[in-house]
């Protein structure tokens, strides 16, 4: 009985003495400052948000998961941006009838120039 407990000490104090060594080799590891507050580490571009950026995006993690208001903040802009892309695409589909009418204009104005 009294060498398992030996042991037990032995290795309890073999444990002690790598974990501290490691400690001091490997030291606590990078601390980083805390973020200001109403700051965040999610970053998009301002303008012309693509697929890549989207798999970029990290959000910074809390007790309930991701922190809301980061989330709240990346949907709304995709939104925009959404919105805005599918204006613009709506305006140029608008103009697409009046873009062909000129070409077929100019194609039939070409062959008369041309004798």
């Amino acid at each position: 009985m009294t060498t398992a407990l030996i042991y037990l000490v032995v290795m309890l104090l073999v444990a002690a003495v790598v974990f501290l060594l490691a400690a001091v080799v490997f030291g606590r590891g990078e601390e980083l400052a805390p973020l200001p507050p109403g700051s965040s580490p999610t970053r998009l571009p301002a303008e012309d948000i693509t697929g890549d950026d989207l798999q970029d995006v990290r959000f910074q993690l809390v007790l309930r998961g991701y922190k809301m208001s980061e989330v709240d903040w990346v949907l709304r802009r995709l939104g925009v941006e959404i919105d805005e892309l599918r204006t613009r695409v709506a305006e140029l589909e608008q103009r697409r009838p009046e873009r062909e009418a000129e070409r077929e204009a100019e194609r039939e104005t070409a062959p008369e120039s041309a004798q």
